[in-house]
């Protein structure tokens, strides 16, 4: 029982401390390469998951391998820790991104979003004023809206049936209720009469490259919309992770266990 607790634990603080080098290196390689602030604003998150998983996973490898009860003591404290803290963002995450359905246009293929689908955490947190600004300069420097097609001469039809992602159905055109001509994907014509809707986001758009819908409140929304999404796929991957740290944490306390067995009967021996 000793030897096979202390090896799956060593063997799962292994995979751990790979997976922290392999954060470390991208951290470091953002630091040294990293030539705009969207590509940056990865480097402190990846330096500090590395770090912290390269301590953690070397605390439990000379626990479990030198079947050391201080490190193994510290490690599972940790793990005990982390385990509490992934309950409780789990919890927070689920809690924060309320279902909000947004306006679905069943013959184009997309939704359209506003802020108000959202929860108010969510909305105060990463549509702000100054929040936005960031994210809206990192969405125009990943040329979000290119693929949506920029063709003089691309097929209306086409681009209307193509299911738009939450963001470009947001950001890179003018909302559905104010009756803009489309011309190209990104270049819209005003009607004469003015636009059909009272929606502020119909005087925002813009067929400025640099501009298009990137303030309306409609771009928020689908940011805020695709936000929910990757926060609800990261809650169900955070309750599979959360099985494996319970699981990997109990055989730690089994390894600790009977290490200090172990440790007892080799003083014994020599006694």
């Amino acid at each position: 029982m000793v030897r096979v607790s202390n090896f799956i634990v060593g063997f799962v603080n292994v995979l751990l401390l790979l997976l922290g080098l392999v954060a470390l290196s991208f951290g470091v390689y953002f630091v040294v390469h990293g030539s705009s602030h969207c590509e940056k604003v990865m480097t402190d998150p990846l330096l500090i998951l590395g770090g912290f998983l390269v301590v953690v996973s070397l605390l439990g490898l000379i626990g479990s391998l030198c079947k050391n009860n201080f490190f193994m003591f510290v490690y599972l404290t940790v793990m005990f820790l982390l385990i509490l803290g992934l309950i409780a963002f789990t919890v927070f995450v689920f809690l924060v991104t309320n279902p909000g359905a947004g306006k679905a246009f069943s013959d184009r293929g997309y939704k359209e979003y506003k802020t108000g689908d959202f929860s108010n955490w969510l909305q105060n947190h990463f549509v702000n004023d100054k929040n936005w600004n960031q994210i809206r300069s990192c969405l125009i420097e990943a040329k979000v809206c290119n693929s949506a097609g920029n063709d003089v001469n691309y097929n209306v039809l086409l681009f209307f049936k193509n299911t738009l992602p939450r963001i470009q159905a947001g950001c890179c055109k003018p909302p559905a209720p104010c009756g803009f001509s489309l011309k190209n994907a990104t270049f819209w014509d005003v009607p004469k009469s003015g636009p059909a809707s009272k929606d502020p986001d119909c005087l925002t758009w813009s067929n400025s490259q640099q501009k298009l819908c990137f303030d309306c409140n409609s771009c928020k929304g689908g940011v805020l919309a695709n936000l929910r999404k990757e926060w609800r796929s990261l809650a169900i991957i955070n309750v599979i992770l959360l099985v494996v740290l319970i699981l990997v944490y109990s055989v730690g306390c089994c390894a600790r266990r009977s290490n200090r067995r172990s440790n007892k009967k080799y003083m014994r021996g020599f006694a």
